[in-house]
């Protein structure tokens, strides 16, 4: 089993993957969906990591629906005490107006726990920043339900460096809730949204990290090497100009890969797991056997050299 990592300065210890819940009820149904979930948890996975926007998307769906597909495993897996759950608020339009009004924030969390069906919800994400609400109004309303034994810890998703920053500064200046996560796009070819400033805010502050997008949509396991490949799944389309400019990090990633005998889907997630910050990526799978080659990533380990050339391959 693995180890498992302190996520920032929370009381929360994750193993190092995340399992992201956006195929639930969508790509994957109901019954390969609960196998996911079987084989995350029996592989030493314990986060799992949703939102209610997922799926609203799809023609014909609300929202909610990967919650539900993760309540339902949870009423009858009886593994709720193994895992921890992760969701967010923030995007999905409902009662209590839009994005992270307080009166949002208490309303979304409600139809969250009630979809989940379990009491409190670990680690609760504003989805994204909404500079329309003063930030310590949504802080005070994360405060509120920490309060009500409703959230654990606090995150933020798609945040700015700058934005971040006045947040933690607002929470320690007014004693209210720190955003101790931070869940955002990163990845080898797609690095200067968190790279930098933002990076070091993280490190600095000790906030975990978590990214999403961890294999950039299929990218980052070699699925996608010619035009033709973008038929194979519906995230295809985004893969055109990945196929015209990162094809030198499927290279470099090739080389690894014969180094290691790793997969490239696990070189993807362990160069990201060994980045300054980061607690554990985030990534999603469709099948069982797709889970059980990411589960085989926690336990690859980069060395020095073949991270720097993964890294110099991807800038």
């Amino acid at each position: 089993m693995p180890q498992l990592c302190q996520l920032g300065s929370t009381d929360l210890h994750i193993a190092p993957l995340v399992l992201g819940g956006n195929v639930f009820g969508w790509t994957a149904d109901k019954a390969t969906s609960f196998a996911i979930l079987d084989a995350f948890v029996d592989g030493g996975g314990t986060m799992i990591d949703t939102a209610d926007v997922y799926s609203a998307w799809v023609p014909g769906h609300v929202g909610g629906e990967s919650e539900t597909v993760i309540g339902e495993w949870l009423a009858t897996s009886g593994k709720r005490d193994r895992v921890q759950i992760a969701t967010k608020v923030g995007m999905l339009p409902g009662a209590g107006g839009t994005k992270l009004a307080p009166a949002r924030i208490a309303a979304a969390c409600d139809a969250s726990l009630k979809r989940l069906g379990i009491e409190t919800i670990d680690l609760y994400f504003a989805h994204q920043d909404d500079e329309d609400v003063p930030q310590e109004a949504a802080l005070a309303a994360f405060g509120t339900l920490a309060d009500a034994g409703k959230i654990r810890v606090v995150g933020a998703s798609n945040f700015h460096a700058a934005r971040l920053k006045s947040a933690l500064d607002l929470a320690i200046a007014h004693g209210l809730p720190h955003y101790h996560v931070l869940q955002p796009e990163y990845n080898l070819v797609s690095r200067d949204k968190f790279e930098g400033e933002l990076q070091d805010l993280c490190v600095t502050h000790n906030i975990g990290v978590v990214p999403y997008y961890g294999l950039a949509s299929g990218f980052l396991t070699g699925k996608y090497r010619r035009s033709a490949d973008l038929s194979k799944s519906v995230r295809g389309g985004r893969m055109a100009a990945m196929l015209e400019h990162k094809m030198g990090v499927l290279a470099a990633m090739d080389t690894v890969a014969e180094e290691t005998g790793a997969t490239l889907a696990q070189i993807a997630l362990a160069w990201l797991a060994a980045q300054p910050g980061v607690t554990a990526p985030i990534a999603s799978a469709t099948s069982v056997a797709q889970m059980e080659e990411l589960i085989g990533a926690m336990a690859v380990k980069l060395n020095p050299d073949q991270l720097e050339r993964l890294t110099s391959a991807g800038a």
